[in-house]
């Protein structure tokens, strides 16, 4: 086979997504009242904001050959630690800093450590002790989830500073700035994961992890940043999520972790290692939070995107398959 054609075949497997995303588009702008204005487009760029960045630490995780359930909890976490901290209503402490633009750096800096101490956390369970990813992160959502539960009392934290919250009100050409970040989170893990040795060497680890480590690549040292760094991402997701909602709730984030996985999966990232993109993963992203806002510009039950979105994971999961056995075939 040609190189030319190779890489041709090569890049329709790795990009069928995005092919999918445009026909849903295409056919919801043609069927659904309302769907084609530029400010739906808006919305949906800014709902897919929080699961977005949490997807791509998951989808680090996975192509390191583990898995991450904890993503959801370490988010409402970070979330909730922000809102304790510096919200002013409900059990919100309302503590200013001074000068008050501090108060945005400091902030994030937390959520970025609270989920980095989750990370950490999962990490050494996994790679030091040597237990199973799935039962490490498992516990890690139950247990998580039970620490924002014991600090808020059940309660919620309301009216994040305005310091704070001005992320979330900025626009950029019509677009919210949240969904600029979003983006550029993308843009530099995705340059991450393709230009350095640290996204190589996670790659190789996910597809052999015994051969990495005989070629001198410190496999556990790898397995253990990609927890860090979803902890880390999953962290920011919460803070982006508290500015949304200029605060947070017990069960703030419920249901993530299932549109993030779903992304993941829908965007081209194996469930058995080694492989994945994360341009993929944004589409995918994209695609299910264009696929709820059709449903809710229908009027429709909100099962029926759940349905949907269980047809696409299935389908998603069995379209890798067939990509490996076709790859195994034609390459």
């Amino acid at each position: 086979m040609s190189p030319a054609r190779r890489a041709t075949i090569e890049f329709l497997l790795d990009n069928l997504v995005w092919l999918m995303l445009i026909v849903v588009l295409t056919i919801f702008s043609l069927t659904v009242p309302h769907f084609f204005q530029f400010g739906i487009f808006a919305n949906i760029f800014e709902q897919s904001t929080f699961v977005g960045v949490m997807a791509i630490g998951l989808a680090i995780v996975i192509i390191s050959g583990n898995l991450d359930l904890s993503v959801e909890s370490t988010a409402a976490l970070s979330a909730m630690v922000t809102g304790l901290l510096f919200a002013s209503n409900g059990i919100g402490l309302g503590i200013e800093l001074q000068p008050a633009w501090l108060m945005l750096p400091v902030s994030l800096l937390l959520a970025l450590v609270v989920g980095g101490i989750i990370g950490f956390i999962n990490g050494f369970f996994t790679v030091r002790i040597g237990m199973a990813a799935f039962i490490v992160t498992l516990a890690s959502f139950i247990w998580v989830r039970g620490l924002v539960v014991a600090i808020s009392g059940g309660r919620s934290a309301q009216s994040l500073h305005p310091s704070i919250r001005v992320v979330g009100m900025e626009d950029i050409l019509g677009i919210p700035l949240l969904a600029w970040i979003s983006v550029g989170c993308f843009v530099v893990a995705a340059l991450v994961m393709a230009k350095t040795p640290f996204g190589r060497y996670v790659t190789l680890v996910g597809g052999n992890q015994d051969a990495t480590f005989r070629a001198g690549i410190n496999s556990n040292r790898i397995l253990w940043t990609s927890f860090v760094v979803a902890g880390v991402l999953a962290g920011l997701a919460g803070w982006l999520l508290a500015i949304r909602t200029s605060g947070a709730t017990a069960n703030l984030g419920v249901g993530m972790l299932f549109n993030a996985f779903a992304a993941v999966v829908i965007g081209g990232v194996s469930l058995k290692g080694g492989i994945g993109r994360l341009p993929g993963v944004y589409a995918g992203v994209l695609l299910i939070y264009s696929i709820h806002t059709a449903i809710n510009l229908m009027g429709l039950p909100a099962h029926f995107t759940q349905m949907i979105l269980g047809g696409l994971v299935l389908a998603a999961v069995l379209l890798d398959t067939l990509k490996l056995k076709l790859r195994e075939k034609l390459l």
